[in-house]
C-alpha cells in the first residue's frame, strides 16, 4: 500500500451533523500531577486547582499528558487521577486523557480504559522512539480510533517523539473521521496553515496548538485553541487570549499574548514541567516535588520562576511581595 500525499486521496464522506470536536475550542489545560511530601499522588490539591481552573474560565482539561509526568505514573494513579478530574468537572467542560504509546495494542487497551473512566476523548501521541513511516502513523491511528472506545485528538510533538505527522496525512485521518482534532506542537506556522487548508472549515476538526509561544500566530493561521502548559496558573489570561484570537480581535489579543510569552520563558527554563510545579509551589497550589527522572526545581529556577510570576501579577514592587502570590491564579 503506498502512502498518500495528495488532498484526493484524503476525500471522506460529508461531515457529520455534531461531533466532539465542535466543544474542543479555546484553552485547554494540560495539568500538573500535584505530589504530596511522600510522593504519592495528592488528589486534595488536584481537586482544588481543577476547581479553580473551572472558576477562571478554561475551556477543557487535559490529564495524563506530558506535563501530568504520565510516564512516571502506575496503572493505578493515572485511573485515580482520571477519575478524579471527570468527577470533579461534572460535564463543565470537555476532559482529555492522554492514552497514547509506541505500541498500537497497548495504547488501544490505555484508550479502552479511560473510556470506562468517563473522559470525552483519548489524546494520543504519534508513535515515539519506533519511528514509524506515514503508512504506519496512517494504521496506528486507525487501529485506536475503530478498537479504542473514544474519540481521538493526534498529538504530534516531534522535538520529543523523533515521530512526525506530516499534513497530508493529519487530513486524511480528519477526513475519514479517524481523528477529530490534533495538538500540534510544531511552532510551524506553514504547517498549521497547510493543514486549515487541507481540511475544509465546515468540517468539524479541532486544530489546537501545543505551544504557548505560538497561541496568537497559531490562531491567526486558523487554529481554534490551545492545549496549554502556561494555564496551569494562568487559565483566565489564557482563555480570554484564545477568546480575542477567535474574535479576530488580535491588536487586543497582542498585549495579553507578549505578557504570557514572558511568563512562559520561565515555565520553560528546564523540563516542563518542573519550572511549572516550582509555580504552582510559590502560589501555594500544590507542592514543587517532580518525579525522577525529573528533578524538582533547585533554587536558582524557583527564584527565576518567582521573579517571573511577581512580574506578571504586578507585584514585582509591591511591599508585601509574598503575600501577593497566596494563591495567584489569573
Amino acid at each position: 500500500m503506498r502512502e498518500s500525499t495528495s488532498l484526493e486521496d484524503a476525500t471522506a464522506p460529508s461531515p457529520p451533523v455534531t461531533n466532539v470536536a465542535d466543544r474542543l475550542q479555546g484553552a485547554m489545560s494540560a495539568l500538573v500531577t500535584p505530589f504530596n511530601a511522600v510522593g504519592d499522588v495528592d488528589v486534595p490539591a488536584l481537586t482544588r486547582m481543577v476547581e479553580q481552573q473551572l472558576s477562571q474560565g478554561i475551556n477543557g482539561l487535559i490529564v495524563c499528558g506530558t506535563t501530568g509526568e504520565t510516564p512516571t505514573l502506575t496503572v493505578e494513579e493515572r485511573g485515580l487521577l482520571v477519575r478524579t478530574v471527570v468527577e470533579t468537572v461534572r460535564g463543565r467542560v470537555p476532559v482529555l486523557a492522554g492514552t497514547g504509546t509506541n505500541a498500537t495494542r497497548t495504547t488501544i487497551a490505555e484508550t479502552r480504559a479511560a473510556a470506562q473512566w468517563g473522559v470525552d476523548a483519548a489524546l494520543v501521541v504519534c508513535p515515539y522512539y519506533n519511528k514509524p513511516t506515514q503508512e504506519g502513523i496512517l494504521h496506528h491511528f486507525r487501529a485506536v480510533a475503530r478498537d479504542g472506545g473514544l474519540p481521538v485528538v493526534a498529538y504530534n510533538v516531534p522535538g520529543r517523539t523523533s515521530s512526525d505527522m506530516l499534513p497530508p496525512t493529519v487530513a486524511k485521518l480528519a477526513r475519514e473521521g479517524v481523528i477529530v482534532g490534533i495538538k500540534d506542537a510544531t511552532a510551524d506556522m506553514i504547517r498549521a496553515t497547510e493543514v486549515r487548508s487541507m481540511i475544509s472549515e465546515s468540517w468539524p476538526f479541532a486544530l489546537l496548538s501545543g505551544d504557548d509561544f505560538t497561541i496568537l500566530p497559531f490562531m491567526a493561521c486558523g487554529g481554534c485553541g490551545v492545549i496549554s502548559v502556561v494555564s496551569n496558573i494562568c487559565p483566565g489570561d489564557t482563555a480570554r487570549l484564545v477568546k480575542l484570537c477567535l474574535a479576530q480581535k488580535y491588536h487586543e489579543a497582542r498585549v495579553l499574548h507578549e505578557r504570557i510569552v514572558r511568563l512562559s520563558r520561565a515555565l520553560f527554563s528546564l523540563s516542563s514541567p518542573i519550572p511549572l510545579k516550582a509555580a504552582l509551589a510559590e502560589a501555594g497550589w500544590c507542592s514543587a516535588e517532580t518525579r525522577l527522572p525529573l528533578m524538582t526545581a533547585n533554587e536558582e529556577t524557583k527564584a527565576v520562576v518567582r521573579q517571573a510570576l511577581l512580574s506578571y501579577s504586578g507585584a514585582l514592587c509591591s511591599p508585601d511581595a509574598d503575600r501577593s502570590l497566596e494563591n495567584f491564579m489569573s
